[in-house]
């Protein structure tokens, strides 16, 4: 009886593991940066993390405010939702990764690597991407008004409905880049190729900021009151 009553008790202790299964693993904030680390809701605000491998790892809802990630490797990896205000990935690898509806006012991604990853919904206003490589990136419903985006490669990027207002895209590549509904007020387009570009409109191009360098889509003119004047840049 005494064994019955033990397999009882195990079967009991299983059920709910065979019925729901293990239970999630949980996040480990005083884990150190590593490869597909788990940082979910942790705050990691300040922190010099440059140069480090967390490729795959998992940073939703994590504040990552004002922290270095310079030169690091966060390829594929989840940003979901983080805080990213202030945050410098200089020269990182993001390709892949996903930063949806992040918050990265003021954030540095200058020459960063950002192929295919997922940007929609984030909020970049005043970020920096000069140099960065989109290609193929979504950047749908994004806010990067007044952000940097100058030389970036935006090839084959979805633009679409975000906000560009007052941002610079001078030099940018934007070979087969989605821009419908694109918010363009005071976009410094300058020296950029919008030959190539998808779904630009006549009115978003007449509340632009081009110049006789400016390549047009067919069928699309020059506005006249090209570049714009200094007090339209402030």
């Amino acid at each position: 009886m005494t064994g019955l009553k033990s397999l009882s008790c195990l079967a009991t202790l299983l059920l709910p593991l065979l019925m729901f299964g293990a239970p999630p693993a949980q996040a480990k904030c005083s884990d150190a940066p590593a490869p597909k680390v788990d940082w979910t809701k942790c705050d990691k605000e300040k922190k010099i993390l440059r140069g480090q491998d967390m490729s795959g790892g998992i940073f939703e809802r994590a504040d990552l405010s004002l922290s270095n990630l310079s030169g690091s490797t966060l390829t594929g990896a989840r940003l979901e939702r983080a805080t990213l205000n202030g945050t410098r990935f200089q020269g990182a690898d993001l390709t892949g990764a996903d930063l949806s509806k992040a918050l990265g006012s003021r954030a540095d991604f200058e020459a960063a690597k950002l192929a295919r990853a997922t940007l929609s919904k984030g909020e970049f206003p005043r970020a920096i991407f000069a140099g960065a490589d989109l290609t193929g990136a979504d950047l749908s419903k994004a806010e990067f008004g007044r952000a940097a985006l100058r030389d970036a490669i935006l090839e084959g990027a979805d633009l679409s409905y975000a906000n560009l207002a007052r941002a610079d895209l001078g030099g940018a590549r934007l070979a087969g880049a989605e821009l419908t509904g694109v918010y363009t007020l005071l976009t410094r387009i300058e020296g950029s190729d919008l030959s190539g570009v998808l779904g630009l409109t006549q009115q978003q191009l007449d509340i632009a900021c081009g110049d006789g360098a400016t390549k047009l889509p067919e069928g699309l003119a020059r506005p006249a009151d090209w570049p714009c004047s200094p007090a339209e840049e402030e």
